[in-house]
């Protein structure tokens, strides 16, 4: 299925550099996975106050691509340095899940769209982590089994917020596209655990 997790091995070339002056700084992988947690509370602060400010749109935008950058260096940092550990794994998969619900939370400001489309898009979102998690421990990997996986959202709402920040006609769609990304996570999450008894 489309997904930007299949372009995540030139994404993580691109980041090579960036990850060798890191681990030359001696910043360790739990760092980044902690760092990224608390950009996410921050990007569900000026989220929150988006409708007020119009130019925080554009902050959530450059928030959520560096929330990315952080998620992927944390993993290649433990993998590439062989610094993987239980407290990391734990960190990674609950600080995930918490900055979903903190960045996606804001949803439920706008008047345009549905509350009860925002609470399923939101609860959705942490089904599809669980439905990630749960693989693992039933096969042995993590499945990551696209559409609109955890990049896939981030790169959704970041376009969400460019887009508002240059024009508000797009709200009225609103109901429309968070529908459609809450069906592509039913999507996801079912093909995490079909594939996961797979195999």
């Amino acid at each position: 299925m489309i997904s930007t997790y299949k372009i995540k091995p030139k994404f993580q070339q691109m980041l090579m550099p960036l990850l060798k002056m890191l681990h030359g700084m001696g910043v360790k992988p739990n760092t980044l996975t902690l760092a990224a947690v608390l950009l996410s509370l921050s990007i569900g602060y000026v989220f929150w106050n988006a409708s007020e400010h119009h130019s925080y749109y554009l902050f959530v935008s450059i928030g959520l691509l560096a929330r990315m950058m952080l998620n992927a260096l944390d993993g290649m940092m433990a993998r590439v340095y062989h610094l993987q550990s239980k407290l990391g794994e734990i960190l990674n998969e609950v600080g995930d899940v918490v900055s979903d619900i903190v960045i996606f939370f804001p949803l439920i400001m706008f008047d345009e769209l549905d509350m009860k489309l925002a609470i399923t898009f939101i609860s959705l979102s942490v089904v599809n982590e669980f439905c990630g998690v749960i693989a693992k421990v039933v096969s042995g990997k993590r499945r990551y089994d696209g559409p609109m996986g955890k990049s896939d959202r981030a790169l959704l709402i970041g376009l969400l917020c460019i887009i508002c920040y240059f024009t508000s006609d797009v709200l009225m769609y609103l109901n429309q596209i968070v529908g459609a990304a809450s069906v592509l996570m039913v999507v996801s999450s079912y093909l995490r655990l079909k594939n996961a008894l797979n195999e």
